[in-house]
This record gives structure tokens, sequence and C-alpha cells, in this order.
């Protein structure tokens, strides 16, 4: 049987990481949609993928089945599988997964709204896209998680084969099935998320820290003041903090 706290837990905490990333969702929108261009790439250095020439930024034959990219954003860093012929397979957040069946629509680059909906209804897939779309504009790095985890790496056409067995549908989390996970569990064999875990570990540093608990208590009373007493104010006004100090 799940635990009940446990699982209010998880959903406040991807809530959290959620709104603390909320400008990595600025940069990802469908064409025709009003929005400000995405950051040109920056001169890249050794390590990060030159110009082809025309119709592509990016060197796509320097890329081999089976890499791992990496993409920065404004917070987190997104991941995906190369699979050759200038594909890209990805985890990418999508509410019309769940509204509709038309694969024309649901296969255009995902927006800003389609996405930030995608992940507070936990619903994804795992699809393909172009190099360029997969990365919008940011510098495309290559298997640094490699270097960065210390993990041996599969034989690059099993990691491919991975990637190509999980395209379609899957369930989303912040916390325990993102872009991440995919691309660690194609290529590793262990789905991990060091962004994930780091995130929990703030979290970690700001229960542990005492003066949470006067603030929550503070907000507390502020919303009782404001709001009058009500079970839906006076208990999260008693039960976060003492929450916070048993925790601390």
């Amino acid at each position: 049987m799940k635990n009940p706290m446990l699982e209010v837990v998880s959903l406040l905490l991807e809530k959290l990481l959620l709104l603390s990333n909320f400008k990595l969702f600025s940069w990802i929108a469908a064409p025709g949609e009003e929005q400000s261009p995405p950051p040109q790439p920056q001169q890249p250095s050794t390590s990060q993928q030159q110009p082809q020439g025309k119709g592509s930024f990016y060197d796509i034959g320097s890329f081999l089945r089976g890499d791992v990219l990496e993409v920065p954003r404004t917070h987190l860093t997104h991941y995906g599988i190369y699979l050759g012929d200038n594909q890209v397979a990805h985890l990418m957040p999508d509410i019309l997964l769940a509204l509709t069946d038309d694969k024309l629509l649901i296969q255009r680059v995902v927006s800003n709204k389609r996405l930030i909906l995608g992940v507070i209804g936990k619903v994804a897939s795992i699809r393909v896209d172009t190099v360029e779309d997969f990365a919008y504009g940011a510098n495309v790095l290559a298997n640094h998680l490699d270097e960065s985890l210390q993990k041996k790496a599969l034989v690059n056409e099993e990691v491919a084969r991975r990637a190509e067995k999980l395209l379609g549908m899957t369930s989303y989390s912040l916390l325990w099935n993102n872009c991440e996970h995919f691309v660690t569990y194609c290529r590793y064999g262990a789905p991990v998320s060091p962004q994930a875990d780091k995130f929990c570990e703030n979290v970690k540093i700001i229960i542990r820290d005492q003066r949470s608990v006067l603030a929550s208590a503070i907000l507390g009373l502020a919303s009782i003041v404001c709001l009058g007493l009500a079970p839906h104010t006076t208990l999260p006004a008693i039960f976060i903090p003492f929450c916070l100090w048993m925790a601390g």
C-alpha cells in the first residue's frame, strides 16, 4: 500500500521543481506562436558542434548513432539519443497527447503551453525530432554524461535500439521519469537523473534549516489573518511548520 504522506511530499517536490525552472519553457514554442527568438548559439568550443553550413547549424556528421546529445536550457539540461540521419529521440511532456490522436498536430514542435500543461498533467512521449528542432538554437554537446556519471556506456547500436523500442507515449515525472532518466537508461542500463537528485538535496537543506519553520509559521498566521479561521487555512498553518520542525 502506498504511503499517502510520501505521495503528497513527492507531488510538492515536483511542483517546486517545475516552478523553480519555469524559465526553461520560454524557449520552446510552436511555429507561428508569438515569442521572442531563442538565444543563438555562442561560439562553440572544441567540445561543441561547429556550424555545418547551409541548412543546418550543426555538424550532423560528427554525431554517431547512439550518442547522448544534450542542450543547455536556462536552469536545466535537455537530453536525447541520436538515431542517425539527423534524428533525435527524446522524452518530451505534451498535453496534446491526452487531447487528440491527430499525428500531424502532435508531431509539430512542442509549444510552450503544450509542454507546461504536459508536465502538470504528467503526460509525455518519447518522440523523434530533427537535431535543429531538438536543440532549438542552443549548443549541442555529445556524451558529456559519460564523464560526469563515470559509468560504462553500452555499445552505441544497443543504445539506439533501446531508444527506438521506447518510442511512444509514457508517463512523465520531473523527479522520477524525465528526459535524463530516459537517456541514462538507454546508454547505461539504469535510469538516473543527477539534476533531480541535486534538486532534492537542495530541498533537504531548506527543510533542515530551522528558519524554514519560522517562515512557514509566519506565512500560516498571515493566511489565517487574511482568510480567517477555517480548516483549509488553520490545518496547513499548523501542519506544515510542525512537519518542518520534526524533519529539521
